[in-house]
């Protein structure tokens, strides 16, 4: 269960991409936002996965992002960005008639002293209109020892990671006259929405994904457990 310091509360996300663009891709509009002090959504964030596998397999699988993060990572759109990143089209949401399509670098950072981070790179040539994110997550491996003790069919490995995320947008106008605490306590219900629904299903398709590439039954092991 994805967890942070507050309770979630539901918001309808429209992940498809929308053929018409939307108020926010319009130049009066986005020139009326630049000039204004941006809304800062921020939120901190924390969950775990179980891998059924010693934490060396884990390792070993997670080091190889670049043959199953574009794949995990679908419907969203991937592209690659050099040797550890990606260009990460989110999908489209928003709310009081204003959408945005956010798309973010991120790198995935080779492991230092068993720590695995994430963070936000600039995408070549694309230039986020009206926003911006600071995505910064960290993950590591906690091997179950007492079980694996007992058999290799039953060793498990707890992959536990944290995101710290904050967003900056330029509103328009006419949700720049709309009250403050409204705003914010929208934009962070849409942002936690976000999280939770895109970590909910990266994270089960990564399982998947994992145990089907070392010939384990992801859903057979975690019904024993």
């Amino acid at each position: 269960m994805l967890s942070k310091n507050r309770e979630y509360e539901s918001f309808e996300i429209s992940e498809a991409p929308s053929p018409v663009p939307s108020v926010a891709h319009t130049e009066e509009t986005l020139d009326q936002a630049i000039g204004a002090t941006p809304a800062k959504f921020y939120g901190r964030y924390h969950d775990s996965m179980e891998m059924y596998a010693k934490a060396s397999l884990v390792a070993e699988y997670l080091n190889a992002h670049s043959s199953w993060f574009s794949r995990c990572a679908q419907p969203m759109k991937v592209e690659p960005l050099g040797e550890n990143g990606y260009a990460l089209g989110i999908g489209r949401f928003g709310s009081f008639g204003y959408e945005v399509e956010p798309k973010i670098g991120l790198e995935l950072l080779p492991p230092e002293d068993g720590i695995y981070r994430i963070h936000t790179i600039p995408i070549p040539d694309y230039y986020p209109p009206g926003y911006d994110v600071d995505y910064k997550a960290s993950l590591r491996m906690i091997e179950d020892t007492a079980s694996s003790a007992i058999s290799i069919s039953s060793q498990m490995t707890r992959v536990e990671w944290e995101l710290d995320l904050i967003v900056d947008i330029h509103f328009p106008k006419f949700i720049q006259r709309l009250p403050k605490s409204l705003v914010q306590s929208t934009g962070d219900r849409v942002l936690n929405q976000v999280v939770r629904q895109v970590s909910k299903r990266l994270t089960h398709k990564v399982q998947q994904d994992f145990h089907q590439s070392i010939g384990i039954d992801f859903t057979a092991n975690k019904k024993k457990r």
